[in-house]
């Protein structure tokens, strides 16, 4: 068994999650853009759609993002007192590649993790009723 495999024979976590691979097969088949999962794994068939993701994670990491990309452009204007045309073409790109890269990587995640612990929708056991 190599380091990178658990025992069931899937990716670790955190690969899986940076490099878009399936958690069944490990192959680089969970993205098919950017953001957007493929329909299905093309190497072993698992079903990507059957997996509740959603962009939940989406608003948390724009505020975690902007906060830290926030307190770095402070820091830099009070330290060395760019223009701010040098401030725009640093921290605009920069915000954007942060929360699409952190935004793949948690999606990716949440994705796997439900995967590995069978999550599924919940139901309400009426069964019990008096």
């Amino acid at each position: 068994m190599t380091d990178s495999e658990n025992s069931k024979g899937q990716p670790d976590l955190l690969p899986a999650a940076l490099f878009g691979l399936c958690p069944h097969c490990g192959q680089k088949t969970l993205f098919r853009s950017v953001t957007a999962f493929s329909d299905k794994c093309r190497a072993c068939g698992l079903d990507y759609e059957k997996y509740n993701v959603g962009d939940g994670p989406a608003a948390f990491l724009t505020l975690i993002v902007g906060g830290l990309v926030l307190a770095l452009a402070l820091i830099v204007e009070l330290s060395y007192q760019p223009p701010m045309w040098l401030h725009a073409i640093l921290w605009f790109p920069l915000t954007i590649a942060a929360v699409v890269g952190s935004l793949r990587v948690s999606k990716a995640i949440l994705l796997i993790l439900e995967h590995r612990n069978q999550a599924r929708e919940g139901s309400i056991d009426h069964g019990s009723e008096q």
